[in-house]
């Protein structure tokens, strides 16, 4: 009986510190997601205006000035970005975003794939390990892992124009972006979105009085070769955000799960120890009574 009550006695210490852990990561998680939450809040919105602007000015073109990052090609080379988190312990968040990112290679590139010339950049180090051991016939891309060390513009800037070159010279036909969007700190969600070519908005049942007519200065070629490279780092940065806030959303809430869970632990625990006492009150009461019975016969 001792040595049940010294393992309960164990388990309740060991869980009593796991607490402690999952309260401090909640509390830090916290901390941290004030920040992010501020940060894509505020970008959002100017990014998807950006990114809405970008999609009407392409959709409207006439052809003759026309960018190569809008242009539709024959998919024989494909890149996936990938953007997770470097640490664990948020939950499902990172199988989220790894279950879209391998939906999209077998829905939409399991050809390019089969042919070798799949290639998945991971930002973030989650996503790096697993397509690591994953698969055997991609092209990772490993260099940027490190991003969410330093979330500034100018560093986001750098993956942006890496991928933008690329896809200008020929190396990428399409390139898809998965990644966390985040809601609110109980929700996020995992996303797939077209990044290059830059998708057009669907015209159909639109008159063509409602075309936007819009004035370049200096001139149409100049403005666009400028501005349409910036608004695309502008929303691989709105993903990086997206995904920062997220991870932290999600941990908080996983280490506030853990929490509640370790909470009923010790419940269960601190009953089963005054169980086990109790039994062993009484029959050490039951062996004096019986040896005081046996001494008075």
């Amino acid at each position: 009986m001792s040595g049940q009550l010294k393992e309960v006695r164990e388990r309740i210490s060991s869980v009593n510190n796991t607490q402690q852990i999952t309260k401090a990561m909640k509390m830090v998680s916290a901390a941290k997601l004030k920040k992010a939450q501020d940060g894509i809040v505020q970008m959002r919105p100017y990014s998807e205006r950006l990114d809405a602007m970008l999609k009407n000015i392409l959709s409207n073109l006439d052809g003759s000035a026309d960018t190569s990052l809008g242009q539709e090609r024959e998919v024989k080379r494909a890149l996936v970005v990938v953007i997770t988190s470097n640490k664990g312990l948020c939950g499902a968040f990172n199988t989220n975003i790894i279950k879209a990112a391998k939906a999209t290679i077998d829905k939409k590139y399991s050809d390019v794939l089969n042919s070798g010339n799949l290639s998945v950049l991971c930002i973030g180090k989650k996503g790096n390990e697993f397509f690591r051991k994953g698969y055997d016939n991609i092209n990772l891309i490993s260099d940027h892992m490190n991003l969410f060390s330093n979330l500034e513009f100018d560093n986001v800037a750098e993956i942006g124009q890496f991928i933008i070159s690329n896809f200008e010279n020929g190396e990428f036909d399409a390139v898809d972006i998965c990644y966390g969007r985040f809601k609110n700190a109980g929700m996020q969600f995992a996303e797939s979105e077209i990044f290059l070519p830059v998708p057009k908005i669907e015209s159909k049942g639109v008159s063509s009085n409602s075309r936007k007519d819009y004035i370049f200065e200096p001139g149409k070629k100049e403005l666009l070769d400028e501005l349409i490279p910036t608004i695309l780092k502008t929303t691989l940065h709105r993903y990086a955000l997206d995904t920062h806030a997220s991870e932290h959303g999600a941990r908080m809430t996983a280490m506030d799960k853990a929490t509640e869970n370790a909470q009923e632990m010790l419940t269960d625990l601190k009953i089963s120890y005054n169980k086990a006492r109790q039994e062993a009150i009484t029959k050490e009461l039951s062996e004096i009574v019986g040896g005081a019975a046996a001494l008075q016969g």
